[in-house]
């Protein structure tokens, strides 16, 4: 005879868990230029009090799934449209196989361009 019990109960995942799994994935793309810490290259609009820095992934949680705006800097010599859409494809796949969670959109955008050293 086998027995199983059934276990009930919540699981909750930080908005915070749902970001290092998009940056992971986001940085997996060839492309995608990193920090030397291996993240996502953050924003820093320049401002004449102070500079503010800017996470490069806001997601918006609803009900039943999440959405997702990343801005990468892609390197010179890519092709921005393919490492864009390599992005929305690793992060979705990744959020939605590590979380249960569907992903409805994944949002890219190409905040700048660096020269490749």
């Amino acid at each position: 005879m086998n027995n199983k019990k059934n276990v009930t109960g919540t699981l909750k995942i930080s908005e915070d868990a749902i970001v290092r799994i998009a940056e992971s994935a986001a940085a997996e793309i060839k492309g995608v230029v990193l920090t030397s810490t291996n993240k996502l290259a953050v924003i820093s609009p320049k401002s004449h009090i102070s500079e503010k820095i800017i996470s490069p992934i806001t997601i918006k949680l609803s009900s039943d799934s999440v959405s997702l705006d990343i801005a990468i800097i892609v390197s010179e010599n890519s092709k921005a449209s393919e490492v864009s859409k390599g992005v929305q494809n690793s992060v979705k796949s990744a959020v939605q196989s590590m979380t249960g969670i569907a992903v409805s959109k994944v949002n890219v955008t190409v905040a700048g361009i660096s020269p490749e050293k």
